[in-house]
């Protein structure tokens, strides 16, 4: 009873500290507009805060693509509606699809419409040929769509990368745009407000957020002060003098994890970053089962532990250590206590209070999370359990390794290393098809297989449910 009394006791400081000293990891405040900088003598601003620019700069939004042919009608018009006072490309990198996603694309971006008053939106959608050795798929089509930013003599002053499942509210790229020219910022981005409309949604994503930003605290990220450095890959805006300064994505191209390797790469040329939580860019993918959002885990969790078996071993003991001791510790110690009586009260009631100590400090950083997802804060004792589900998703990311099922997704399988440009990587080739000129003027792939229907009735949910929170 005293090593566990010992060991409940060194998980409650442990607790605190995460509380008092980690960056405010749990705080969820931390959104555009901009708060104040918590650091000393920052650069002189560009403008006032909350000033609009004088004129408003142009920008290319770049989305990789591959088998999004039901995503696209929820998300393209979200972003080509956006009310963005400059100029707005958009860029969609079909990334070797088999499901018609090209012409979906071309097929929305042929009926949107310009705003009186707002200048155009121009859809392209490009054809993106394999991924050559060293490079990871959605980074190769990052680089194509960056490459077919700079056609044609267009000069860009932002590029926004972002995925085929974000649906943004009007104002979005606007707030963006001005938070990253009033304080002279390379890379500003959002994690976007992930859906949690099914139960195991709803145990799952918000703990997802939370370890994350446990893992990269926000406001150490922000500070110049600080190395550590991240992004979320569903919306990054970044400068693209920045981009130029860093050899565009050739630093990142074997990355599995691409934002936050970005991110370390616009910090490592000082670059300002801030990244912070929205509320206005929202990720409509459905994860209706424990098997989706185990395998969204599963796939990158050994790639975040560069494929180190002793890093593994490290973090399910950390994991054990710090989520499900003090749990343990509190009951194990109440049980004991209670059969003891009064023969040796100490050590029981040792061990339950540090593990109740411990375990409502946990409990208290997980509220937040859960007040912005609008979930009941009877579900932050329940973080230990998720902790441990977490666990097992990362040991099965490492088994899916060795079976060579690493980074799985939608059937293409890359077992490349977490590497940068400097030392060489191998990236599994696989065919496109022909390509051939689509409506509107878009490049689109063609696939040599006929490509299986697209569920008009899933579209059209997503479809109604992007316009509604639009509407909101």
């Amino acid at each position: 009873m005293l090593a566990l009394s010992v060991a409940c006791t060194a998980a409650a400081v442990a607790w605190a500290y995460l509380v008092i000293g980690h960056g405010g990891y749990w705080r969820t405040g931390l959104r555009l507009p901009p708060f104040p900088a918590p650091f000393p003598a920052p650069r002189p601003a560009r403008s006032p805060a909350g000033a609009e620019p004088d004129r408003w700069p142009d920008v290319a939004a770049v989305i990789p693509a591959r088998n999004e042919a039901a995503m696209l009608p929820a998300v393209l018009p979200t972003l080509l509606g956006q009310d963005y006072p400059g100029s707005l490309t958009v860029i969609l990198v079909d990334d070797c699809s088999t499901d018609g996603t090209a012409e979906v694309a071309a097929g929305l971006g042929a009926h949107s419409r310009p705003e009186p008053g707002r200048p155009g939106r121009v859809l392209r959608v490009v054809a993106g040929a394999p991924p050559p050795p060293g490079w990871a798929g959605k980074v190769w089509a990052m680089a194509q769509g960056l490459t077919a930013a700079g056609q044609d003599g267009a000069r860009p002053r932002y590029v926004l990368f972002t995925d085929a499942d974000i649906a943004w509210a009007a104002g979005a790229l606007r707030t963006l745009v001005r938070a990253a020219e009033q304080d002279d910022r390379d890379l500003v981005s959002q994690m976007a407000l992930l859906r949690t409309a099914t139960g195991w949604e709803r145990v799952v994503v918000p703990a997802f957020v939370y370890f994350f930003a446990q893992l990269y605290p926000f406001g150490r990220v922000n500070s110049p002060r600080s190395r550590v450095a991240a992004a979320a890959g569903g919306c990054m805006l970044v400068r693209r003098e920045a981009l130029e300064r860093s050899g565009g994505l050739t630093p990142i191209s074997g990355a599995r994890i691409d934002d936050v390797a970005l991110g370390r790469v616009i910090k490592r040329q000082r670059g300002r970053c801030w990244l912070g939580l929205s509320t206005a860019v929202v990720s409509v993918r459905p994860y209706p089962r424990l098997a989706d959002l185990w395998h969204m885990v599963a796939r990158s969790a050994y790639v975040q532990l560069r494929y180190s078996p002793w890093l593994l071993v490290g973090t399910v003991a950390g994991l054990a250590f710090g989520y499900l001791l003090p749990p343990a510790g509190a009951i194990i110690g109440l049980a004991a206590g209670a059969a003891a009586g009064l023969a040796d009260p100490t050590g029981p009631a040792l061990a339950a209070g540090a593990g109740l100590a411990g375990w409502t400090l946990m409990s208290l950083t997980y509220l937040p999370m859960l007040r912005l997802y609008r979930l009941s804060p009877l579900r932050a004792p329940t973080l230990p359990l998720i902790a441990m589900l977490y666990a097992a998703m990362t040991v099965d990311s490492a088994r899916r390794h060795y079976a060579g099922r690493g980074a799985e997704w939608k059937g293409r399988t890359d077992q490349a290393r977490l590497r940068f440009a400097s030392w060489p990587t191998y990236t599994k080739r696989t065919a496109c098809g022909r390509r051939s000129r689509g409506r509107a003027g878009a490049v689109i792939s063609s696939p040599t297989s006929s490509p299986p229907p697209r569920s008009k009735a899933i579209s059209s949910r997503y479809s109604r449910t992007a316009a509604a929170w639009a509407r909101t």
